[in-house]
């Protein structure tokens, strides 16, 4: 049961989202390059109206956007809890087995090292996703062609650099739609920041856990104390590397304006 629904959560993460959301918005983005499209004509007419709220056209793709992450959040949580319910039951198995010299054994190793990677994998997208969904304008931004613009579009991504870069000389002078993509911008850095944290302290303590049932293990059983003593490294190790996302995205929310200024001259 859960082998199935591991198998048929992993296309949906792909297939489903976008048609979803296109139903669940009423957007009508039946696929990417629509999607696209849409928003390099609707920034750049967002821009040239001065406004700080989003023209109808721009809200409608974020909207979509919004939508979009939600249900690959969702998808990616459910997908997340099912492979850390058959992790436990293969390594649960691997233990009560011969061992790896045996062929079952040698089996339920594989695959439980397969889920737990997958596993990993299932948290990270969790997160991303919810950064999406809790900051969705800063997400559909990264999918403007900011590498190769033309025309309208590449005239308004020198013009919000521009103002980006001169954003700490500018005062009140600085169009009130840069003023919302850098709000933004730091929300969605911010949220990465405490959701990479989390995650942190989370692995911190399933690491903690396995050294201790490492410790209480006794020597003469290796197989044992081998399983523990890995999934202690692989989390601690998981652990510091969310503690160095969770401090990298904070120190971009604390001064997010050079940050997308990058992105807005291509090298995000």
């Amino acid at each position: 049961m859960l082998i199935a629904l591991a198998v048929a959560l992993v296309p949906a993460f792909v297939l489903v989202p976008g048609p979803l959301a296109a139903g669940t918005s009423g957007s009508g983005f039946d696929d990417r390059r629509h999607l696209v499209d849409s928003l390099s004509s609707s920034f750049v007419d967002h821009w040239r109206s001065g406004e700080r709220d989003l023209s109808p056209d721009l809200a409608r793709a974020v909207d979509h956007w919004l939508h979009f992450h939600v249900v690959k959040a969702v998808i990616a949580a459910a997908l997340l809890a099912v492979l850390a319910a058959l992790g436990v039951l293969l390594w649960r198995a691997f233990l009560r087995t011969g061992g790896p010299g045996a062929g079952r054994g040698a089996a339920l190793a594989t695959a439980g090292a397969v889920v737990t990677v997958l596993g990993l994998a299932s948290s990270a997208a969790v997160l991303a996703n919810v950064q999406g969904a809790v900051a969705p304008l800063s997400s559909l931004l990264s999918m403007l062609p900011a590498h190769s613009p033309h025309g309208g579009l590449a005239d308004t991504l020198d013009q919000v650099g521009h103002h980006l870069a001169d954003r700490p000389d500018t005062g009140g002078r600085t169009p009130p739609a840069v003023g919302v993509m850098v709000g933004d911008f730091a929300r969605y850095h911010l949220v990465a920041a405490v959701a990479a944290l989390t995650a942190a302290v989370v692995l911190g303590g399933l690491s903690a856990v396995s050294w201790r049932r490492f410790a209480g293990t006794g020597r003469s059983d290796r197989r044992t104390r081998r399983v523990f003593g890995s999934f202690g490294l692989l989390w601690a190790l998981s652990s510091a590397a969310y503690a160095v996302v969770a401090v990298a995205n904070a120190s971009v929310a604390a001064d997010p304006a050079p940050a997308l200024l990058a992105f807005f001259e291509g090298g995000w």
